[in-house]
């Protein structure tokens, strides 16, 4: 970050844990560099990008018409907002250069008026702002927003957040509720977090406001979308208009009790909504954000931080409608939960907003992509089956194996920018101190303290923070206790003395207030193996069982288990067993060693009277996040019970 720019968590704290410093190099060694011959066409084999191409086309640089879906530039947004956090990570004069020139590039393509998007610069500029339900100009406006002001941010250029800044305006100039202005709002809600970003590195009012604007117009009038349509006479996707739910027009948000719709498009607003609530404290859309997270997290989200549980518009369903074969709990949406938890703790600092961050980043997001970074999953299922997972109708979006790319590639590049700027969501700092949400290994340099945490997690429970005070004012340390540790079975130490801390816990964290000097404070999690049931509403799961230790979700894979997963059964009373993997894709990786019966069928009839012979064998679990990559074979995470 440069001399004279506003300070942020980001260029505060530095991930050092073997677990996430290991994605964040491969991501930077190995993914960024991929995805950027990705959107340069330039991989054989995969689904052709023509990203890059797009904006050479649309600055009049090259030849050509426009290819890809109508959101094509959020490609290059995100992938360039990934490389601005990995430039805080680690600087890389080479990386610098590139995006530069790419920046040079979308700079070159931006109309006189402020206006940018490729597909209508280049196929269709006399359909500009006609179809904002289905033409994403505001959601790829809103990614670049978030581009601009992290490169911004890192490296102190401000030519691609001077090309954003005049977007923006020409987004002011035509969208609100004063006389002359078009009442519009987003079909995709994320302009709403590019403008607040804007606002974050600038302090400029006005972006903060328009983002309030977008909010709050949403659902004052359900049926805008319908209107529109019959106004503009065309239709590009050809959206089902009466479904007002799916975009979250049907209510205010305000009035909006439970997740329905588009899964990642209710999370962008709900994340907007929370940050909002925070700028300006008002206390009515916190308490709507919260109705809107009880109802997520606590019947419509899966045990691996997943959300949505339909194809049928990638969307939420019912309370409790959690299917594992056909699934969608897309990527994108998943990193969209984290982003709403961490703007709620910038309201409360509550275990549950942690808690759940934690479930998603351990599990369902680091799922979505190849142990090499290389292939990516744009929907995770809990459950697959060769033969029928990605092939047979109904279950041909659950894909068995992570393609290369995608003709919709959300997912690939927004992995890349949470796991570079990971370190912002591992932390919070306030006035009267700091907050630890997940205990990472860090190097923290905040106001009022300097934090390393050396840790293992999250397959070993030992954490401990080395502390040096800056001020001589008493000032808190806060650490997060995960939901999954019971209650009084967590040691602390401090200063090499143990510590009772029953009364110094506060909503899910442990509130150590002193002034602090050079000081130590050590917490030793109890790391055993859990055994998870659900809620008998969530019909397909009753009577089965899930295995957790620590945040990590397990799963079971054919490759490690012979014969059919769904002809094991678990024990009330299996014996479990720890093992550290010690070679292969696995390795360092914990896995669980499980004692279970094996059904086998006696004969070939489809239909007996003979009851299925039983054996006594032990099943082999590894971490969920890890599945998919030792070849097509059966997965599941919930097995039968006894």
């Amino acid at each position: 970050m440069k001399e004279g720019l506003k300070s942020s968590l980001l260029n505060k704290i530095k991930v050092t844990d073997k677990f996430w410093r290991g994605y964040q190099e491969l991501v930077m060694n190995t993914v960024i560099p991929y995805q950027k011959k990705i959107l340069n066409d330039e991989i054989p084999g995969v689904e052709k990008s023509h990203a890059l191409a797009n904006f050479r086309i649309a600055a009049g640089l090259e030849e050509g018409e426009f290819y890809g879906m109508v959101f094509q530039d959020s490609d290059v947004a995100k992938w360039l907002e990934g490389v601005a956090y990995a430039l805080e990570v680690r600087p890389d004069a080479e990386l610098e250069e590139r995006a530069d020139k790419v920046i040079e590039i979308i700079e070159k393509a931006q109309q006189d008026d402020g206006y940018l998007n490729t597909f209508f610069t280049i196929k269709e500029p006399e359909h500009r702002w006609q179809n904002l339900q289905e033409c994403h100009e505001l959601y790829c406006a809103g990614h670049m927003m978030e581009a601009a002001a992290a490169y911004y941010e890192v490296t102190g250029k401000d030519r691609l957040l001077h090309v954003m800044e005049r977007m923006a305006e020409h987004i002011g100039k035509r969208f609100g509720t004063e006389e002359g202005k078009e009442p519009g709002i987003p079909g995709h809600q994320e302009i709403e977090l590019g403008l607040l970003r804007l606002y974050e590195v600038t302090g400029k009012e006005n972006y903060k406001d328009l983002a309030r604007y977008f909010i709050e117009q949403r659902g004052k009038d359900p049926d805008y979308f319908v209107k529109e349509r019959k106004k503009r006479g065309w239709v590009h996707f050809d959206m089902d208009v009466h479904n007002r739910e799916y975009n979250q027009v049907h209510a205010t948000v305000y009035e909006q009790k439970e997740a329905v719709g588009h899964s990642v498009r209710a999370v962008y607003m709900y994340t907007a909504m929370a940050e909002l609530a925070s700028l300006y404290k008002d206390e009515k859309l916190y308490q709507a954000c919260c109705d809107l997270w009880e109802n997520m997290t606590q019947k419509r989200m899966y045990i691996t931080g997943g959300i949505g549980s339909t194809v049928d518009g990638e969307a939420f369903t019912i309370d409790y409608d959690l299917p594992n074969d056909t699934v969608y709990a897309e990527t994108c949406a998943s990193i969209g939960l984290v982003f709403f938890a961490r703007k709620m703790l910038d309201n409360v600092i509550d275990g549950r907003y942690a808690d759940v961050m934690e479930r998603a980043l351990y599990n369902g997001i680091i799922s979505g992509m190849q142990l090499d970074g290389k292939r990516f999953f744009y929907v995770n299922p809990l459950e697959t089956e060769p033969g029928v997972s990605g092939k047979l109708y109904g279950y041909k979006h659950v894909l068995p194996e992570r393609p290369g790319w995608y003709t919709c590639a959300c997912c690939p590049p927004n992995v890349v920018r949470l796991l570079m700027s990971l370190g912002k969501y591992l932390w919070s700092e306030t006035e009267e101190g700091v907050y630890s949400h997940i205990p990472a290994g860090t190097e923290a340099h905040f106001d009022k303290m300097d934090v390393t945490v050396e840790s293992n997690y999250p397959w070993d429970g030992r954490v401990t923070y080395h502390i040096t005070g800056k001020t001589e004012e008493e000032t808190i340390l806060g650490i997060h206790i995960p939901s999954w540790v019971r209650p009084g079975s967590v040691q602390v130490r401090i200063n090499g003395k143990e510590k009772n801390i029953t009364a110094d816990v506060e909503k899910g964290y442990l509130i150590l207030k002193r002034v602090w000097e050079n000081d130590e404070v050590e917490l030793v999690f109890p790391m055993k193996i859990r055994k998870i049931y659900t809620n008998l509403k969530v019909r397909e799961d009753a009577g089965c069982v899930a295995f957790m230790r620590g945040p990590i979700v397990y799963c079971f894979e054919g490759v490690d288990n012979p014969g059919l997963l769904q002809s094991y059964h678990i024990f009330e009373d299996a014996k479990m067993e720890e093992e550290v993997c010690k070679e292969g894709l696995l390795e360092g990786c914990v896995l669980l060693k499980i004692k279970a019966r094996k059904l086998e069928t006696v004969g070939d009839s489809l239909y007996s009277d003979i009851a299925p012979v039983r054996t006594l064998t032990t099943l082999t679990a590894v971490p969920y996040y890890t599945w998919g990559n030792r070849g097509e074979n059966q997965m599941r995470v919930w097995m039968r019970g006894e």
